[in-house]
């Protein structure tokens, strides 16, 4: 009997170093991805440091960007990097296929402090090709929590579902309703009351809608800008 627990124990005693093991593993691996942050950030000190131009002196006193960019929280699509732009000239909002929505008060929020605070003189509203939110939005699979959200993208296929269902190629349906979404996206921001009250007291604002080609890098501009509500139905447009 006492064989059978010494076998026991020996197992038991094997099963956690095994576990030990691969824990430790996993904290090295873990542990070597954070590295490569402090790495980066280490890089980046170096070169605000031996930077002569005085405009990290200058951002650390306040921001005064003319562009709000709402993108999708993509990895591949950075704002700066797309645009040229340096630190402090774009004000980011980011979020699962750049959905601007008047119950979101993350987005109305970002979106009053740059009208009103910031008075930018821009907001780009950035779709991207390959978008994984508006490809699940054309799928009938759960996702999880995420499924309510795509519902916005959802209606956007519901408004167009003649024209997306016409197209027989998954790619170019996905990539027509990217298309769509980015429109129906400035749409939604320009019917707020936080920009058409910037348009009545005469404030200089442009809503854009682009989508972003991620092979090329190109933004492509979906002409379908908006400098103010006159292009607006009167149930759209506030007096």
């Amino acid at each position: 009997m006492s064989i059978f627990f010494d076998l026991i124990l020996i197992k038991k005693q094997e099963y956690c170093n095994l576990a030990l093991n691969k824990q430790t593993k996993m904290c090295n691996d873990l542990q070597k991805s954070f590295d490569k942050i402090i790495d980066g950030n280490k890089e980046w000190v170096d070169f605000v440091k031996n930077d002569t131009s005085g405009r990290f002196q200058q951002l650390a006193k306040g921001q005064n960007p003319e562009i709000l960019w709402i993108g999708c929280a993509d990895s591949r699509v950075p704002a700066n990097e797309l645009t040229g732009t340096k630190p402090g000239e774009v004000f980011v909002h980011r979020n699962i296929a750049n959905v601007c929505v008047h119950s979101d008060m993350n987005m109305l929020s970002v979106l009053d402090y740059s009208v009103n605070v910031l008075k930018v003189k821009h907001i780009i509203v950035a779709g991207h090709y390959g978008c994984g939110g508006v490809a699940a939005s054309l799928s009938s699979s759960q996702y999880g929590i995420i499924d309510n959200w795509l519902q916005h993208i959802k209606d956007v296929y519901r408004l167009n579902a003649a024209e997306i269902d016409a197209i027989t190629d998954k790619q170019q349906k996905e990539d027509r309703l990217v298309e769509l979404n980015v429109q129906e996206q400035v749409s939604n921001l320009c019917r707020t009351s936080i920009v058409q009250n910037a348009w009545k007291n005469g404030q200089q604002l442009a809503v854009h809608g682009m989508v972003i080609n991620i092979a090329s890098g190109e933004l492509i501009n979906q002409n379908c800008t908006f400098t103010s509500n006159d292009a607006l139905s009167d149930v759209f447009s506030y007096k």
